[in-house]
């Protein structure tokens, strides 16, 4: 039997780890490049334009949800995209995230080599001088050390770094055009780091508040919330704000001209400081700001049960539907109500400040309350309060209505001061209404980095713009025909503006200061 040879199997050599090092070289190289760099910054320019036309659950829960009830169809695919939260959404951290590291990798090193360059004397002169864009010779009779001596006497009074060399001379200016550009792209990452760090120890949480009422900075409280990974409920400011009036002015062709809310806020368990804010006058203290971003109405109630139990005075923001008329909608539970030991009572209705019936059907055609009316549907029976499923306290548990559990026992219009009788005996009377402030308290550690960083960046920005970086040379050489110097000059320059004529400015300075410092002949013929 013949046993056949096996091949050696060489052992892996040094190419593989070699290459993935070249591979990831490769790629650090491309991601720190200022062409990717624009990139990102590009994409995330583009990235926040569905946060700017779509509504934000950041910024108004209400209108994420009207925005769904209009769209029921396309607002859940939207919603899987993220296209509500687009800030904290995964995609937009990703491109965030890699603009941030392309940034540190291509600003830093760059940092360096131009701290090495303000302390690197400016480049020795071309050989041939005479084929720089801006260049030129003159004539003089001075002799080599004298013409240079006037050039360099020339530049430093125009603010130029000068370097004295055999036979030549090198001149420089214009390097805080290159900080200007450092100082935007570090400001840039300044304030990317101060967003990055509102986001990991800041918060904010909405909340719709009705006139006489009030809540406190916990988390418990918030209708809706966002925070940070590294913030904790002990961490939020003691602070306690009610609201006692509102107060919502329109144009004449009804779009709002102003929304503003008298509060008072202070500490909990203090009397608290009367102010008043506005849609784009947020109360701010101590890093923390309080704002305005929605209106609505509250209906009133009175509940009189058949036992002569009167509930008084119950209301519940119904959401407007249509920003336009301030029509809205919502729902009143009230478990504790009901003529039967296991019965719960529940008002789900429409709001209309300035109500108009057409075909039976009640509409508003104004958003300002000079004819409030509402249409509600009253409920009796089981409303899954205590289920363990959680449900919206806007409007009524619908499985609950579709198994039969909750039934419709009466409907009606009612004006201010109008009631409906049910058939157990008990009356629901619509007394009024109050006005309502969706407010949103949010704390951001970072503002006063980012407003820092915001103005370094505009002045980095007008440096790069403003500011040119210009290099002058001049070499000297002796003129056999004529006698005397031959001085050749030459410039660079990179930046706004045409160079020619500054560079024809410093030419004719140059030459009548040359003429200035020659040895003049008297009319006796001897040279003084």
């Amino acid at each position: 039997m013949t046993v056949l040879d096996r091949p050696a199997v060489s052992p892996p050599g040094p190419s593989a780890p070699r290459r993935g090092a070249g591979l990831l070289l490769r790629w650090w190289r491309r991601l720190t490049a200022m062409r990717t760099a624009i990139i990102l910054l590009f994409l995330l320019a583009v990235a926040a334009v569905p946060g700017s036309l779509l509504p934000q659950r950041s910024l108004s829960q209400n209108k994420v949800n009207a925005y769904f009830s209009d769209h029921p169809t396309l607002a859940p695919v939207l919603d899987r995209l993220y296209l509500f939260d687009v800030f904290s959404s995964p995609w937009f951290a990703a491109i965030y995230l890699l603009l941030f590291i392309s940034l540190i990798g291509c600003v830093l090193p760059r940092a360096l080599e131009h701290v090495r360059a303000l302390r690197a004397a400016p480049p020795p002169a071309p050989r041939n001088l005479l084929r720089l864009p801006d260049s030129g010779d003159l004539g003089t009779t001075l002799t080599d050390a004298q013409a240079l001596d006037v050039v360099e006497e020339e530049l430093r009074v125009r603010r130029f770094r000068v370097v004295r060399r055999e036979g030549e001379l090198s001149a420089e200016k214009g390097y805080l055009k290159e900080t200007g550009n450092l100082l935007f792209h570090l400001s840039l990452v300044a304030l990317l780091l101060g967003l990055a760090g509102g986001k990991l120890w800041g918060y904010e949480g909405n909340i719709l508040v009705t006139e006489g009422q009030g809540f406190c900075n916990s988390f418990q409280q918030y209708d809706t919330y966002s925070s940070g990974p590294l913030v904790k409920s002990s961490d939020l400011t003691p602070l306690c704000v009610d609201l006692d009036n509102f107060k919502a002015k329109y144009e004449e062709n009804l779009t709002a001209a102003s929304f503003t809310a008298d509060i008072r806020y202070g500490a909990p368990g203090q009397h608290g400081v009367a102010t008043t804010i506005g849609v784009n006058e947020p109360l701010r203290i101590d890093g923390d700001r309080v704002y305005v971003t929605g209106h609505g109405y509250s209906p009133t109630f009175r509940v009189t049960t058949p036992g002569g139990t009167t509930f008084d005075d119950l209301s519940v923001p119904f959401l407007p539907t249509n920003t336009a008329t301030m029509a809205s909608e919502g729902a009143l539970k009230l478990p504790d109500v009901g003529a039967a030991s296991d019965d719960q009572l529940a008002l789900q209705g429409f709001f209309a400040p300035t109500g108009v019936t057409q075909n039976k059907v009640l509409t508003s055609i104004d958003p300002r309350p000079l004819n409030p009316q509402v249409a509600i549907f009253i409920y009796e029976g089981y409303l899954g309060l205590d289920s363990g499923i959680p449900q919206s306290v806007y409007s009524l548990d619908q499985d609950q209505i579709d198994r039969g559990r909750l039934n419709r026992v009466a409907a009606a219009n009612l004006k201010v001061g109008e009631s409906t009788t049910l058939p157990d005996g008990t009356t629901v009377a619509f007394t009024g209404y109050r006005e309502f402030a969706s407010l949103q308290l949010s704390h951001d550690p970072g503002q006063v980095w980012v407003l820092c960083a915001a103005i370094s960046l505009l002045a980095g920005l007008l440096g790069m713009l403003l500011l040119r970086r210009e290099r002058v040379f001049a070499r000297v050489a002796a003129d056999p025909r004529r006698g005397g110097t031959v001085l050749t000059l030459a410039s660079l320059t990179r930046g706004s503006g045409e160079s020619a004529p500054r560079f024809t400015a410093l030419k004719d300075d140059l030459a009548d200061a040359l003429a200035d410092r020659a040895p003049r002949t008297p009319p006796g013929g001897q040279t003084t």
